[in-house]
């Protein structure tokens, strides 16, 4: 079956890329592997930090980012019971492999300075709660063992957001697919389905090209050093 396997990288916009990378090495121990120009953004800086085995922790520097403010309530959650624009992030939760492993976490980010509450039993997982750069909400969670979702999915909660019996089913059940070795072609243009925010012209002319095409113009397969 094909589905998403992982998380590869996670991407957050900063004002200040050397803070971020600061952050996420010394107080969470995550080793910078990346940064180059962004590919294809002028004035972008894209650099990426490892967690674990393909899992990378990227941040995204633009200079415009420096012009749009923080809002907590808007832009930013402020906390994990906080609430942001629909579409943004409301926390991001890293994971620790064991409980002792979490209070080692803990244990280091207290010790550069940074203030950390829990850890906070949740049944599924045991979580700390702090922050980051930039009004980032942070989490590291540790579970023993995978969600059951027999004990996990409350029908009353589902229905409550709108979600009915037979697509609850659905949900917990997606189709199966093998994928059809590359052949389906781009859907007509549809309002009503989600859509990356391009100039219109450009957006359409995208959608026309082919993809062969798109992979040869903008693609860029060399790292920046030369080894």
């Amino acid at each position: 079956m094909v589905k998403a396997t992982g998380v590869h990288h996670l991407a957050i916009m900063s004002a200040d890329i050397k803070a971020q990378i600061a952050f996420f090495s010394d107080v969470l121990g995550c080793e910078l592997v990346a940064i180059f120009d962004m590919h294809g953004v002028p004035g972008g800086v894209h650099a990426f930090l490892h967690m674990q085995d393909d899992c990378y922790f990227s941040i995204v520097q633009l200079p415009a980012a420096r012009e749009i403010p923080i809002e907590i309530g808007v832009t930013h959650a402020g906390s994990g019971a906080g609430v942001c624009a629909p579409g943004t992030l409301q926390h991001l939760a890293l994971k620790a492999d064991t409980e002792t492993d979490l209070i080692a976490l803990r244990d280091r980010i207290r010790s550069r300075g940074v203030n950390v509450i829990g850890p906070i039993l949740h049944g599924m997982c045991r979580s700390i709660y702090f922050a980051g750069p930039e009004q980032l909400t942070l989490e590291i969670a540790t579970s023993d063992a995978p969600i059951d979702a027999d004990l996990w999915i409350d029908p009353s909660v589902a229905e409550k957001v709108g979600i009915t019996a037979e697509e609850l089913a659905a949900y917990r059940a997606p189709a199966r697919y093998a994928g059809e070795g590359g052949q389906v072609k781009q859907p007509p243009y549809d309002p009503s389905r989600p859509h990356q925010t391009y100039p219109d012209a450009l957006y359409a002319q995208l959608l026309k090209t082919p993809d062969e095409v798109i992979t040869a113009q903008a693609s860029y397969d060399k790292p920046p050093v030369v080894a």
